[in-house]
């Protein structure tokens, strides 16, 4: 009954809006679409034989003997021809044909309306704080997280499809490098990396041991400590391998980005977005960041320069706020790959021989191709941030107002319109049910302790964070140091 009030009529209004609205407006094609980015067309045959200097060749006596059953041998062209490619701006037209783009459209687009269904949820919370009500945001934003997985799984089996290139070997090396990491983080304990992991566990197992213990069921808990982690250390290794692609493409797309960048407020806006996962690493790590806040070195006495519940209340606006400044660069970002395509001409003038008319098209036609596929690469890992975040926030009880004290708690306040008021013409078989029914959720309730959600969210969001960081440094080190050696 919870469930049929303000939440049930906001989403089915958003998703109407999905259905009708979006077609039309979308923020994922407009993106694309809005005239700032520009992309490289392929040369036709004629313009290349035209530069080479060659007429048109006509059939052969042969050709015409065998009605063009034997082909003839391809146009090859040479490398250091004087070709500038054309540019135009994408258009709704061209994505028609990318790959991957009702993905990006559907995660994008989805993406938005999961997040104005949890705006509107935390001011309809804020307002009229229901008790008895079940948060219809938390299913939004665990929606967005299994497509932006979903998405990442799909375009990590492509690299496993691949027969000749690296890319199935790099996957499985980052992803055992991964387990390893996470095998090692797990086992830090509190005093430098403050999860909350530890104490969300412990509480965890407690109430599950009680719960049991009402029902008749002798457990020394649900999972030991040993399986929790090595579940956790798989979940990563996961995570990392859907991230190592994402993370080593945006080193490149950095390094072109800083190229491109005329302006100084760029080039810094541009190293802030690629130093922001190493920001968010150090957000939760407790000698570097809350230590130095909480107990500042300010002489004989130490002042705390905030209360614990504003610090965490100032690290998921920070998170939120490094995130909208990476959805700020895609652009920078999206048209350092366009020009890809140049580059690769570029560097083909530089190279002695001649090469085929049809694999320069395809050099070219290549890059604008797969813009989706690293449009996705780009968006996938900030969604998947965002709303770990979101999440955090709700499940965590956690609060968006800085201005608060450290004790200060804000308690549901009980309706007389909510589920606890019956009338009293009620079916008492059915009051039977629904009071079972609401100890079962009850017990399950106190189980599922904010402190669980807040000790996994955080190691979620952290693990997320360095996953991208230590991807695009890895990236970064190999396009800077080791193409050039």
């Amino acid at each position: 009954m919870g469930l049929i009030g303000v939440q049930l009529v906001v989403t089915m209004v958003m998703a109407s809006v999905m259905q009708k609205i979006i077609p039309h407006y979308s923020l994922a094609r407009w993106l694309l679409c809005n005239g700032s980015l520009r992309w490289y067309q392929h040369p036709t045959e004629d313009e290349l034989r035209i530069l080479a200097g060659k007429q048109q060749k006509g059939k052969s006596k042969k050709d015409r003997k065998y009605n063009g059953h034997i082909e003839s041998k391809p146009l090859t062209i040479p490398k250091d021809i004087d070709l500038h490619l054309e540019t135009k701006s994408v258009t709704e037209v061209d994505t028609l044909a990318l790959h991957y783009f009702p993905e990006y459209q559907w995660l994008v687009d989805f993406t938005v309306i999961a997040t104005m269904v949890y705006l509107i949820t935390e001011a309809y919370y804020s307002m009229l704080m229901p008790s008895q009500e079940m948060n219809i945001s938390i299913v939004w934003s665990l929606l967005v997280l299994a497509f932006a997985v979903k998405i990442l799984f799909s375009l990590t089996t492509h690299y496993f499809k691949v027969e000749e290139g690296g890319e199935r070997s790099v996957c499985v090396t980052f992803g055992f490098f991964f387990f390893v990491k996470a095998m090692a983080i797990l086992i830090v304990t509190e005093n430098y990396l403050e999860f909350g992991l530890e104490t969300g566990f412990s509480n965890f197992s407690e109430s599950a041991v009680q719960f049991l213990e009402k029902q008749g069921v002798e457990s020394q808990g649900p999972v030991s400590k040993l399986t929790f982690k090595l579940f956790l250390a798989v979940l990563c290794a996961l995570i990392g391998a859907f991230l190592t692609f994402p993370g080593l493409r945006l080193a490149q797309m950095h390094l072109d980005a800083l190229n491109l960048a005329t302006e100084k407020i760029t080039q810094t806006l541009l190293h802030i977005n690629f130093l922001a996962p190493l920001l968010m690493v150090l957000l939760w790590v407790k000698p570097i960041t809350k230590d130095y806040i909480m107990h500042p070195p300010l002489g004989k006495e130490s002042v705390p320069l905030m209360t614990e519940s504003t610090f965490d209340t100032v690290r998921l606006w920070i998170i939120i706020l490094l995130c909208a400044l990476r959805l700020a660069m895609m652009r920078h970002h999206l048209q350092a790959y366009l020009n890809l395509a140049q580059k690769c001409v570029d560097q083909m003038k530089k190279e002695a021989g001649r090469i085929s008319t049809v694999d320069l098209q395809k050099m070219v036609a290549r890059v604008f191709y797969y813009l989706c596929v690293i449009a996705l690469q780009y968006v996938a890992p900030l969604v998947m941030l965002l709303h770990t975040t979101l999440l955090l926030k709700t499940l965590g009880n956690h609060s968006w107002s800085i201005c608060h004290d450290l004790d200060s708690t804000t308690e549901p306040i009980s309706h007389p319109g909510s589920v606890n008021s019956e009338s009293p013409f009620t079916n008492e078989k059915m009051r039977v049910t629904v009071t079972q029914i609401t100890v079962a959720l009850g017990g399950l309730k106190n189980i599922f302790t904010p402190l669980l959600f807040r000790g996994l969210l955080s190691f979620l969001t952290w693990w997320i964070a360095a996953c991208l960081f230590s991807t695009s440094l890895f990236g970064l080190f190999y396009h800077q140091y080791l193409t050039v050696a």
